[in-house]
């Protein structure tokens, strides 16, 4: 009895093993021959979208000459602070997590983040969706980590996305219904949690609180 335990505890243990060991294989492995890990697919208003071949692929953390940590290259968090960063010179005060760290549960539709330093909107928000927004995805069984993109473009009944490592042969723009319903506004799309904005802090009075665009030097 406690022998036939032993080699089913044995058997368990080595399946769940090698299913690791195949999902590690498979998340990290390029399939796609047309493109190389670190070719650039696509750019939104100048900030660049690095291809990543298999989700879970890990080229090392890409860093600011200032030392900011923008994530792992080219996961789709680093996408979205390389962005923020470039585009706002914006560093989030916590600039670690997942990309499922990035929208906090506890706050009520239009609080600050913090941790993001950035406006949080639940998705069902009575602020509707706006170009530059970064958008949240909850986690599900083949991705525990989230799923984190830009807001592109808006209009009255669709959004685009911009998006990096969605997958070896999944675009870098995908499109979601948007839905107005009782005054509040929708993105139709499968976990979406919700969107965060960049803003001046209203009790942040500084020279440059208006829109900002420069050329930022980052360590590849």
């Amino acid at each position: 009895m406690a022998k036939g335990f032993r080699l089913w505890i044995l058997s368990v243990s080595l399946g769940l093993s090698f299913s690791f060991l195949g999902y590690q294989w498979l998340t990290r492995y390029n399939f796609n021959t047309d493109h190389q890990v670190g070719d650039v697919i696509d750019s939104l208003n100048g900030v660049e979208i690095y291809y990543n071949g298999g989700v879970n692929t890990n080229e090392g953390r890409n860093l600011s000459l200032d030392g900011y940590n923008l994530g792992i290259k080219y996961q789709c968090v680093e996408f979205v602070k390389r962005y923020f960063y470039q585009r706002y010179q914006h560093q989030m005060p916590d600039s670690f997590g997942h990309a499922r760290d990035f929208f906090d549960n506890l706050l009520t539709d239009g609080s600050w983040n913090e941790k993001r330093a950035l406006r949080q909107f639940t998705n069902g928000s009575q602020s509707k969706p706006m170009a530059d927004d970064l958008l949240v995805f909850a986690p599900w069984i083949l991705n525990p980590y989230g799923h984190v993109a830009i807001i592109a473009a808006v209009t009255d009944n669709g959004i685009e996305i911009a998006q990096q490592n969605p997958g070896p042969f999944a675009p870098s723009r995908e499109y979601f219904p948007l839905i107005q319903q009782a005054g509040l506004w929708y993105i139709d799309a499968p976990r979406a949690k919700g969107w965060l904005r960049w803003e001046t802090r209203p009790d942040v009075v500084t020279e440059n609180s208006g829109f900002i665009d420069p050329v930022m030097v980052i360590k590849e």
